[in-house]
């Protein structure tokens, strides 16, 4: 534990009373310098993480015991603090150094200029910390969990069972729209399990051939076809002890389906080119963005590997549908993006309406992408509507825009529109490009067709 300076024994002192006032209502207080570092922590943090714990976070930074996305150097949370600003009932995953899990808390922290005399001089800042369950979830304050950040009540939801899955190795289906972040929610789902020692392992079955996702997955041995120089062994195996996480499981041909289907039932597999069976304990987390019930009655998908796939079904919903979430999500990318370039900007209250008021068909992904266009072109701190792309401030492109008239004179509107759309298996950014169009342009286009996707 650090010491404070030998003439300051009764400030110590006094911190302490004040974290046996918060420990008697259940709460963890942490008091923080200039630089963030844990200077003193009460010993109600032993009830969350374990004993030991209050002595183990003194000295720790607190971007390291609650997340770069609270205490990160650009963060909003931690430039609010700077600013001199109280931010309440924010909520992050606090991490122990040991084997416990992390702990979903409600942080709530504030600048603090103690009275001379009155504490150790040090101290810059205070922070509290409940567990969130004892909380009832009110949307109001934006929760940080696994790199993922949320205010909605349906990401809320997700964010829970996540955690009461702590203990599972089941198999996970991850489904919904492309860009909303499945990948993210599978490497929460690793780091919140019994495999978040092992490795993560991702795998896009999407990106390639049947011969070669097949080499990728469970490897191959020297000789078995031509360029098989050397034994390779396969994500399969790379993913021993941990999970591998199989993007775009719906676009899987048909014969590895049923390869796939055998290694969840009896958990063994060969490498390409050989006979001997092999053992494997990954576990598995698949997401798609395609109807796989739609796949199954249309015959491109199995049903039994549906039902093997599917033990634990996790849908997340498109950003449209979760609104107060683009607020937090785009102050969190924003200093994600501004830090990689050295810089911390903020938006101006005319871009944050028209981000508010966008719909982002391509979610998540089309954010960051919108505001990693907004750092790129801005020439000041304060990101403008004029910063941001075109199609989301709905100003006039300086381009030609494809309308979907044109398309329809082309071809035959809405039957080539959809022919498209299932040549590039409903991928959207594939199929703007094919079209000549933008991703916003397909979407109006499919609205106005009546194609949903």
């Amino acid at each position: 534990m650090m010491e404070p300076h030998s003439d300051d024994r009764e400030s110590r002192a006094g911190w302490i009373a004040v974290s046996a006032a918060f420990g008697a209502l259940g709460r963890v207080f942490l008091c923080l310098d200039n630089g963030f570092i844990v200077m003193h922590a009460s010993w109600t943090l032993d009830d969350l993480l374990g004993t030991g714990a209050a002595a183990e976070a003194e000295g720790r930074s607190a971007e390291d015991l609650l997340g770069a996305d609270l205490f990160g150097a650009a963060s909003p949370l931690r430039q609010a603090l700077l600013s001199g600003e109280r931010r309440e009932g924010w909520r992050a995953e606090l991490r122990g150094k040991g084997e416990a899990p992390p702990r979903l808390v409600s942080v709530t922290a504030a600048p603090i200029k103690p009275p001379e005399g009155a504490c150790d001089p040090r101290v810059a800042y205070v922070v509290v910390l409940r567990a969130a369950e004892e909380e009832q979830a009110s949307g109001a304050a934006p929760v940080t969990f696994g790199g993922l950040i949320a205010r909605s009540a349906s990401m809320g939801r997700i964010f829970r069972l996540i955690e009461n899955l702590e203990h599972s190795e089941a198999t996970v289906l991850l489904t919904g729209e492309s860009g909303t972040g499945k990948e993210m929610v599978a490497r929460a789902l690793h780091d919140h399990s019994p495999r978040r020692r092992g490795p993560f392992v991702a795998v896009n079955c999407g990106a390639l051939p049947g011969e070669l996702l097949e080499t990728e997955l469970f490897g191959h041995v020297r000789g078995s076809f031509t360029g098989a120089v050397r034994d390779r062994a396969g994500r399969f195996e790379i993913a021993a002890g941990g999970t591998l996480f199989l993007d775009e499981i719906g676009d899987m041909p048909l014969p590895l389906q049923v390869k796939l289907l055998r290694v969840l039932q009896e958990r063994t597999f060969e490498r390409v080119g050989e006979s001997r069976s092999r053992q494997t304990d990954a576990r598995i987390i698949a997401a798609t963005n395609r109807d796989l019930r739609r796949a199954v009655s249309d015959g491109h998908f199995r049903e039994d590997l549906f039902y093997r796939l599917r033990v634990v079904p996790i849908e997340i919903p498109p950003l449209r549908d979760r609104r107060e979430d683009v607020e937090p999500l785009a102050r969190v990318l924003l200093a994600r993006v501004g830090a990689r370039q050295g810089r911390a900007l903020r938006f101006s209250p005319e871009a944050l309406r028209a981000l508010l008021r966008y719909p982002w068909p391509g979610n998540v992904r089309e954010l960051e992408n919108a505001l990693e266009y907004g750092v790129a072109v801005c020439k000041g701190q304060t990101i403008l509507p004029e910063d941001l792309p075109v199609e989301i401030t709905g100003a006039e492109a300086p381009r030609v825009q494809v309308s979907a008239s044109s398309v329809e004179g082309a071809s035959t509107g809405a039957e080539r529109l959809q022919a498209v759309l299932e040549e590039h298996h409903w991928r959207r950014s594939e199929a703007a490009r094919a079209l000549g169009v933008s991703r916003t342009t397909l979407w109006r286009m499919m609205r106005e067709a009546g194609i949903e996707g």
